[in-house]
Parts: C-alpha cells; sequence; structure tokens
C-alpha cells in the first residue's frame, strides 16, 4: 500500500527505508511496544505496524517523508528537522514537530577555510563578501545542498552578496576544489571539517537539528483515523495527536 493508498478508516507513517534511521526509528516504537515489520515482498515502502490496530508503514527516503507529509500523503513521519524545514518552504502551516526522538543529532552550519584567521564570525563574512566584490567582481560562493535554510539565514544575518553553489555530494571537498570560498552543511562530530582543513563559524548555527516525529497537517482525518491517531499517541506519550493537527 503506497501513502495515497490508505483506506478511509486508517493513518499511514512513513518511516525511513534503510540505514541508521532506520535502525534507530525501529529502536524508539519497539520501547513503545509497537514492531515494526517490513513485508516479505521487495517493494522496500511495503511492511506493518504490530502492537496496534489501524496504522499502515511507508518506507520512504528520509527527504521524501517531508514532501508526503506536506502532501497529506501520510499521517505521522520521522525524519530530521532539517528535512522538515528546508523541503517545505511553509513547514509549520504543514506540519507539526511533535517530539524529539534522540538520535540523527546533526547541526546545520556555516563553515569556512581554517586559513581565513580572521574570519570568525557572520559579520567577519560579510566583510570577507564585500572584498571578494570589491577585488574580483563576484559574489562570495557557498556551496550547500540546503538552499532554503542558508538563504534565510544569511538574510538574517545581514549576509548579502553570496552565491549559493549547489552541492549534492561530498561538500567539505569543494573548497580545496576552487568551486566555493565557503560551505554550509551537516556535522555532527566535525572530524570531516578538520579532515578538510575547515571550522565553522561561532555565530554560525543554522539549525541543531535531530529526528523528529512529525503530524501531517493536511492529511485527511476521517473519524476512525482520528481515534487510531490518539490511540497512538497515547502509546507513544505525546500531545493528543487529533487535538493538534489543525495548523494554529
Amino acid at each position: 500500500m503506497t501513502p495515497a493508498q490508505s483506506s478511509s478508516d486508517r493513518i499511514v507513517l512513513g518511516l525511513p527505508s534503510k540505514g541508521r534511521l532506520m535502525d534507530s526509528a525501529r529502536a524508539w516504537f519497539a520501547d513503545r511496544g509497537l514492531n515494526v515489520v517490513r513485508s516479505d515482498s521487495d517493494r522496500e515502502y511495503a511492511g506493518r505496524i504490530e502492537g496496534i490496530e489501524g496504522v499502515d508503514l511507508a518506507l520512504l527516503s528520509a527527504g521524501e517523508i517531508p514532501r508526503e507529509l506536506a502532501a497529506g500523503r501520510i499521517h505521522l513521519g520521522v525524519t530530521g528537522e532539517d528535512m522538515v524545514r528546508e523541503k517545505i518552504p511553509d513547514a509549520d502551516a504543514a506540519v507539526r514537530l511533535l517530539t524529539p526522538m534522540g538520535f540523527g543529532h546533526a547541526d546545520l552550519i556555516l563553515a569556512v577555510p581554517d586559513a581565513w584567521a580572521d574570519v570568525e564570525t557572520m559579520d567577519d563574512l560579510d566583510a570577507v563578501a564585500g572584498r571578494l566584490r570589491a577585488q574580483l567582481g563576484r559574489p562570495l560562493r557557498i556551496a550547500t545542498k540546503y538552499h532554503l535554510l542558508v538563504r534565510r539565514f544569511l538574510r538574517a544575518n545581514g549576509v548579502a552578496d553570496c552565491l549559493l553553489v549547489d552541492s549534492q555530494g561530498a561538500t567539505e571537498g569543494v573548497v580545496r576544489q576552487g568551486t566555493a570560498e565557503a560551505i554550509a552543511d551537516i556535522t555532527s562530530s566535525g572530524a570531516t571539517l578538520t579532515a578538510n582543513r575547515l571550522r565553522p563559524l561561532v555565530d554560525g548555527v543554522i539549525l541543531r537539528s535531530q529526528a523528529q516525529l512529525c503530524l501531517s497537517l493536511t492529511a485527511p482525518k476521517a473519524s476512525a483515523q482520528v481515534k487510531t491517531l490518539d490511540a497512538l499517541a497515547s502509546r507513544l506519550d505525546v500531545p493528543a495527536l487529533a487535538s493538534v493537527a489543525q495548523p494554529q
């Protein structure tokens, strides 16, 4: 059953389909008496939840889950807050973050080369952008895959003369390659930044993220689904889901 095919008496829970996020999510639900079971079929998205009635399982990529929540094709989903806020422009109108889950910790940060000894803050970065414009006639380039979040952060900090360079691979390596002067990326330990001779700005934390249990505010909720949502809320020890099903 795909998310779009959920019947009116059932709800759909979207979980990461593979990797550490999936393993941690399964353990989180198991600790609360709910077992995530993959389907016997070869379709990765198929599965079920044992321990409660009326809940179907959709196994998706962590990046797909925000899209499905916003579209109302799944009722609940587990994904990083960074994914929610990057993939959904008006996230708070479409999705409610119900509870942090204690895993998937990562910070989205702005980092510059170690060689820039006098660049420590966002104001310093703005000054560098001004010098680049004056000397080379072009903007400061920042490599990232988080365009929405980074653009908003730069605007909020008054850094205007920047060009975001799309990077879907090893973002930390682009500075040495000459593709960009700085990066904005997710980091957990900081080891990869250090290995690439980069360091975060002291006020350059864009978002401190972790896995969140998220509720769609746009998914249909018939009376049977409302009952299932509230039964699930009780099992998971989160606020009554039906009561937060509409934007405030």
